[in-house]
């Protein structure tokens, strides 16, 4: 949540000492247990470029409250998380598919692509996250939908999203949402972070 916390890895030896840690800040910085949409955007804000990530944060919080309360405890926030970074790519794609499906209807229009990546160029731009992409997030968007709407319905399934980008690095890449890969680039920027 803040930006001192490291993400926990399985990898590590001292894996059950960084989930405390992380449980220890989580409790620390939502004594209830519970995070709302509100603390999340903040947090998430204040750990990335501020306000330019509010609608990214906004639906990764949607996306991480699996039951749909409004709020998402520890169990939901670090579940997400550790599948995030130890998760195969099919498992990252899945939750992928989930933060663009806005509406959770089983299916991804051009609209609900284009307004995440929106949000994501958006905060990637402000903050340097990544490596510098040529495309607008509309052509991004135009380009996973030429490749992914197999059956040219207009909307991508879940089975079109995880085939298309296991068929394809550059669209995994974009779709994915590997922290670890968004780690490295920063520190290759930044030695300090």
């Amino acid at each position: 949540m803040g930006q001192s916390a490291t993400l926990p890895c399985r990898r590590e030896e001292s894996y059950v000492t960084k989930l405390y840690e992380w449980f220890r800040k989580f409790i620390n910085e939502c004594p209830s247990g519970l995070i709302t949409m509100h603390e999340f955007r903040r947090h998430f804000c204040n750990g990335t470029v501020g306000n330019e990530s509010a609608e990214y944060a906004e639906q990764i919080f949607r996306t991480l409250d699996n039951n749909g309360d409004g709020v998402v405890d520890f169990r939901e926030y670090v579940m997400a998380i550790s599948m995030l970074i130890e998760g195969s790519s099919v498992e990252k794609l899945r939750w992928s598919f989930k933060l663009y499906d806005k509406d959770s209807d089983g299916a991804i229009t051009r609209e609900e692509m284009l307004e995440i990546m929106k949000a994501v160029y958006k905060m990637t731009v402000a903050a340097a996250f990544t490596k510098f992409n040529p495309l607008t997030a509309e052509e991004c968007t135009n380009r996973i939908f030429t490749r992914l709407d197999k059956d040219n319905n207009a909307v991508i399934s879940l089975e079109e999203f995880i085939e298309g980008a296991l068929d394809d690095e550059w669209i995994r890449e974009m779709l994915e949402c590997d922290p670890n890969t968004v780690k490295v680039e920063r520190l290759k920027r930044d030695p300090a972070l």
